[in-house]
């Protein structure tokens, strides 16, 4: 996954106001007193939103699992002239050489957790890299986008550049929806190249994330929908922050 895909994800995220996205999570962490200190940000992508959170303070770990998603985060740091190590690990398999005050995954990261095993897999790898007191935030696209925004759908756009097919299947008892996408692009020359790009995500219930959040060791956990408001009955994306628990050894 995000093999030729990566050189395509920031053109076509390009409608995304990153930096306002940044600054959402820098105010969520600072409702749980994190107001500067070591961040790793899980399913970071190409860093557009480890980048700003840098520049405001933080001191950034990105993590991939792409590596041509990393050398982009990379290059557009070196860029920036911004110092930010991007490391390729499985999310699942988290393991950091100095502990965090926070970790975050953004951007449906969780959502690309398959199973109860992949979401406990994280949540304990993300709580063993926390401090004591750091805490976890995360967001997922709901249960309502899956099915009713993007399910049994056919997504086109024909950009300058880029023209895409998303083709959406969701599977109601398996609670996943297939996402099989067809890129054409154009090169220098003005001839197309198609990828093809075939994705996965599962609909993890409020319930089911509240379940194993509790079970691997987190507290306060806390739902928001945006500007911090509850979410709404069909809100398509939910913001989670989590405390870590604490050990009897912490407290020594």
């Amino acid at each position: 996954m995000y093999t030729q895909f990566a050189e395509l994800y920031d053109e076509l995220m390009s409608d995304v106001d990153y930096n306002a996205w940044a600054e959402y999570y820098a105010s969520l962490m600072r409702l749980y007193g994190i107001r500067d200190g070591n961040v790793c940000e899980c399913a970071c992508g190409t860093g557009s939103l480890t980048i700003p959170l840098r520049r405001m303070g933080y001191h950034m770990t990105g993590v991939d699992l792409s590596q041509d998603m990393l050398w982009i985060a990379a290059q557009k740091a070196r860029n920036e002239g911004i110092a930010i190590p991007f490391v390729r690990q499985d999310m699942r398999k988290l393991k950091l050489h100095r502990p965090m005050d926070a970790v975050l995954s953004t951007c449906d990261g969780v959502n690309y957790l398959l199973t109860p095993a992949d979401l406990q897999a994280f949540f304990s790898a993300a709580r063993a890299a926390l401090k004591p007191g750091g805490a976890l935030f995360f967001d997922v696209s709901t249960p309502y986008k899956l099915q009713n925004t993007l399910g049994n759908r056919l997504i086109c756009e024909d950009m300058e550049n880029i023209t895409y097919f998303w083709q959406n299947q969701y599977h109601e008892r398996k609670k996943l929806l297939d996402m099989h996408l067809c890129f054409f692009v154009r090169d220098d020359d003005g001839r197309y190249r198609r990828i093809d790009e075939e994705q996965t995500q599962a609909a993890h219930s409020m319930e089911m994330l509240t379940e194993m959040l509790g079970m691997c060791g987190f507290e306060q956990i806390c739902f928001y929908g945006n500007h911090f408001s509850k979410p709404a009955e069909h809100e398509e994306r939910w913001h989670i922050a989590a405390r870590r628990t604490l050990d009897r050894e912490d407290l020594q």
